[in-house]
């Protein structure tokens, strides 16, 4: 459970404890005490009897009353109080009180009365238990202003803390973000800073009849920057932040959902104007459907989000802020102009992008120059702003392993394998033929690379495993960001992919397991190319695949016929298994120099592009001699 959680159920387990603890001490100890100075009615034979046993220890006698009391010790060893009327003219009672031992003259201690020990032993616990839970509610609501979400048993004893948002609300001053400290997404910015304008000079606006947007959908992948970006709008426009997660809206009781949006945008009225940021929207934002039983607590709370937007007044200077990486699931009518009236794309950054973030998380790390982030940024493509990051943290620790004081460029390299690969396993031993065969497989990439696409030059080859699970790998670095791939280019790529394979069935006459993810990768290229691309020899320009979840990689939905399937599938195989015939037939025509960088890379274990392209630029006939030595 979360520390937060415990911090604001402790009241209610502390209250409830101390308030079982008295009821129990009362029952034990009180309550039996007051049980046994209960007074009893007895009759006067009764009496006499007792007297004669001599089971009588004191007397008192109330001659206005007419009434006798004495008390008598039980067989638990109790004092027991008894009462019972005079008999008129017994003359003989004093003579058999002093026969008995009785003491007749004393006088007995104040008795209970039944009605009071019905009130000590029931009513007493209750008007104890309310008073603790009156006076702890008064407690919290007096905290209410630093803590909007402590409540009485939800509810229990106050109605108003019942709905609270929970929202974490963050004053101007406490915003350090700004779009200084956003790199990469310079559109984006661009688009926000509008509203930002807005909310210094609405003014400026209003003169010629424009209205201010009431809300702004942030869209992207995970680690883009999306909560970042709103902090910052927030930080320029110095106006309060109201924070919350969609999930916190999710309550198991129908309505407490609806009652937090309403509480939500009750506060910021009070505090407009100021920016309500809501994180993973789509968590209640999802589109409604049409069946009977659709009446959901999500569906309740949709419908008082939809109503809030559209009842707010935008000249206060309210601005809703949402974010999501699932906006195909979003209900139109929350996407409607009026609501949220622009979508802000945040994507993956570009080759810039990825140097300008680089840059900024680096300027909290001590680092020596000469530092080339370019090269990080070239060997980075599809990272995002938190991928980012973690490289520039994860260069730190290194150079703290390594006991510097400062981060070098091969930290920074180093760091760029342990987030794409996984650390170096060091305990993992591979045998002298397995090493062998991952030699031969990444050398078998890298050749292929080299000799059908100069776009993409390998940079580093290794055979060293990973905690991710590869034995070894072949990392290509773009010269250029590239934003369209030809039919060619994507063919390519599958011989590359393929080049691994390649080299197994022409060094050693075998396959292994080595190239799994080659395959699913090769397999995932070459059906887009037939299903969404319209490179298919034999549809053509026709697509049957549908994107799901663009920005969660949730791969594609293929759709057609049970033939057509069948055609595509059939299609599929033979482009890969195309690719992998041109990618044997490119190791066959260069077997020598096959066998020299393999015997070169066993002994390395790990060589650099340049490396590699010294002894791939060699003259053939020395590399003959060389590999005649090793032997295939």
């Amino acid at each position: 459970m979360p520390e937060s959680q415990n911090k604001k159920r402790n009241p209610m387990i502390i209250y409830v404890a101390f308030a079982l603890l008295i009821m129990v001490l009362i029952q034990v100890f009180v309550v039996p005490t007051l049980k046994n100075q209960v007074v009893k009615d007895v009759s006067y034979d009764q009496f006499m009897s007792m007297v004669d046993e001599k089971k009588v220890e004191t007397v008192q006698l109330d001659s206005t009353k007419l009434e006798i009391t004495f008390t008598s010790t039980n067989a638990d060893g109790d004092t027991q109080y008894y009462k019972t009327g005079m008999w008129p003219n017994d003359t003989t009672l004093a003579e058999k009180l002093q026969e008995s031992g009785a003491e007749f003259t004393s006088v007995i201690p104040q008795t209970t009365s039944p009605f009071t020990l019905f009130v000590i032993s029931m009513l007493l616990p209750i008007v104890i238990f309310v008073g603790l839970g009156v006076w702890l509610n008064k407690k919290l609501r007096e905290k209410m202003g630093e803590d909007p979400t402590m409540t009485f048993g939800g509810g229990g004893l106050s109605s108003s803390p019942f709905g609270k948002s929970g929202a974490k609300i963050v004053a101007d001053t406490d915003i350090n973000e700004t779009f200084a400290s956003v790199a990469g997404q310079d559109e984006a910015k661009e688009t926000l800073s509008e509203i930002v304008d807005f909310l210094h000079d609405p003014s400026r606006y209003e003169s010629i009849g424009a209205k201010l947007p009431k809300g702004a959908l942030l869209v992207g992948p995970p680690g883009t920057g999306k909560t970042l970006l709103a902090r910052a709008v927030a930080g320029e426009a110095k106006v309060p932040f109201f924070s919350m997660s969609g999930s916190e809206f999710v309550e198991m009781f129908v309505g407490r959902g609806a009652a937090k949006v309403r509480d939500l945008f009750k506060q910021a009225n009070e505090k407009a104007p100021c920016i309500v940021f809501i994180d993973e929207i789509d968590t209640i934002g999802k589109r409604r459907d049409t069946t009977l039983q659709s009446n959901d607590e999500r569906e309740q709370t949709l419908n008082q989000l939809l109503t809030e937007m559209d009842g707010f007044d935008n000249h206060k200077g309210i601005v809703v802020l949402g974010a999501t990486n699932r906006p195909e699931t979003l209900d139109p009518a929350l996407l409607r102009p009026g609501r949220f009236d622009r979508r802000v794309p945040v994507e993956l950054p570009d080759l810039a992008g990825r140097e300008a973030i680089l840059r900024l998380h680096a300027n909290q790390v001590k680092m020596q120059n000469p530092i080339d982030f370019g090269v990080i940024a070239r060997a980075t493509p599809g990272a995002s702003g938190a991928d980012l990051a973690n490289i520039i943290n994860e260069a730190a620790l290194r150079a703290v392993r390594e006991g510097r004081k400062f981060v070098l460029q091969e930290d920074l390299m180093e760091s760029v394998e342990v987030v794409i690969a996984g650390m170096q396993r060091k305990s993992s031993v591979l045998s002298p033929h397995e090493k062998k065969i991952v030699a031969y497989h990444e050398i078998g990439h890298a050749l292929v690379a080299a000799k059908v696409n100069h776009k993409a030059p390998v940079t580093k080859i290794t055979i060293v495993p990973r905690t991710s699970g590869a034995l070894g790998y072949t990392m290509q670095v773009e010269d250029e960001e590239n934003y369209l791939l030809s039919k060619n280019d994507i063919i390519n790529r599958l011989k590359v992919l393929a080049g691994g394979r390649a080299a197994e069935e022409v060094v050693f006459g075998d396959v292994t397991t080595g190239a799994a993810n080659d395959i699913e990768r090769a397999t995932q290229i070459a059906r887009d190319m037939i299903t969404r691309y319209g490179m298919s020899d034999e549809y053509g320009f026709v697509a049957f695949g549908e994107q799901q979840s663009k920005y969660l990689g949730g791969g594609t939905k293929i759709n057609g016929s049970e033939e057509t399937l069948r055609d595509i599938d059939l299609e599929v195989s033979k482009t890969i298994n195309d690719a992998l015939a041109d990618a044997r037939q490119i190791l066959k025509e260069n077997k020598f120099k096959l066998h020299e960088l393999a015997a070169y890379l066993m002994k390395k274990e790990t060589i650099t592009g340049d490396e590699f392209m010294n002894i791939l630029t060699r003259d053939e006939k020395q590399g003959e001699k060389i590999a005649q030595g090793v032997g295939a």
